[in-house]
């Protein structure tokens, strides 16, 4: 099979279209033929050199969408032909920027009839990592006031619906020219966070989703109420925030996604009730994942960008 792979850590030119051997189901596990593959930030941070995978070679991507092409021993969930999504488990699980791959059944759901395979694609570990930090972790609320830190990310742009389907007030921080999109997706307030402190606009809110982290970590804190909780999905907190927290009597979580049948179906769910919906920033097909990484690393995506793999 082709698979984009790397032997060194370094920039996008690092990484190569090469021929592997096909991967086999083991126990429990899926064949999934690739049709689509979600770019992620972790993926050109550890291209670069990220904290988990080590030394390469290896092939990155944990987001997939295709058709179960053979299933391991086990499995009851699934049959040849069934088209599925879902992340790889995180970090150890990747590989899915390739023709084909493998992982536990159970980190895959049926695919919405409704999504094609580049808008599932572009789901999984972004809809989860705000799912867990808005759902599992914060417990949102109806009628709670939620702020969401760059808010037309991957991330953002996906928990600002999953926010909303909890009957949350949803203010983001983001450019100017991205408040429309967001209206669209459902946000009340927008925020140009390079012309406005959030602080002078937001009053007080229950849940801050952070993934910004540094400066803006820390003046988050000065707007959530007190026992109010500010979910983080970068690196953890330095001794200043923590203290700073606990201070203000809040709750500062920092959270790493992981595998989640239950999530995936409930993004399904979601997904397929026409209450979230990923914004495509681009397309390319898989041969090109350098210039995938290239356009992601500069930081100015609104929504996800995918590699195209059939």
């Amino acid at each position: 099979m082709r698979a984009i792979s790397q032997d060194t850590l370094g920039g996008p030119e690092v990484l190569k279209d090469v021929e592997l051997a096909r991967p086999e189901p083991g126990l429990s596990e899926v064949l999934v033929a690739v049709h689509a593959a979600g770019l992620n930030p972790t993926d050109w941070k550890h291209r670069a050199g990220g904290p988990f995978l080590g030394e390469p070679p290896f092939v990155l991507g944990w987001d997939v969408s295709g058709v179960v092409e053979a299933v391991g021993f086990g499995v009851t969930l699934f049959q040849p032909g069934d088209e599925v999504f879902g992340m790889l488990p995180y970090p150890h699980g990747v590989g899915s920027h390739a023709q084909y791959v493998t992982g536990p059944a159970r980190a895959f759901v049926h695919k919405p009839v409704s999504l094609d395979h580049v808008q599932a694609g572009a789901l999984p570990l972004a809809a989860l990592t705000a799912h867990q930090a808005l759902v599992d972790t914060a417990d949102v609320q109806p009628g709670q006031r939620v702020l969401i830190h760059a808010a037309a990310g991957g991330v953002g742009h996906l928990a600002v619906q999953i926010a909303k389907a909890r009957g949350a007030y949803v203010i983001g921080t983001a450019r100017a020219a991205k408040h429309a999109l967001l209206r669209e997706l459902g946000a009340d307030e927008l925020i140009d966070y390079r012309t406005t402190d959030f602080r002078e606009r937001v009053g007080t809110v229950d849940v801050v989703l952070d993934s910004l982290a540094g400066e803006t970590r820390m003046r988050s804190l000065d707007v959530l109420r007190k026992g109010g909780t500010l979910v983080t999905i970068l690196h953890g907190a330095t001794r200043d925030e923590t203290r700073s927290a606990a201070e203000r009597g809040v709750r500062l979580a920092a959270m790493l996604v992981e595998a989640d049948h239950a999530g995936m179906q409930a993004i399904a769910d979601l997904a397929a009730a026409g209450r979230l919906r990923p914004h495509i920033d681009a397309t390319f097909p898989l041969a090109q994942a350098a210039e995938a990484h290239a356009l992601g690393r500069l930081g100015r995506t609104t929504g996800k960008i995918v590699l195209v793999v059939k």
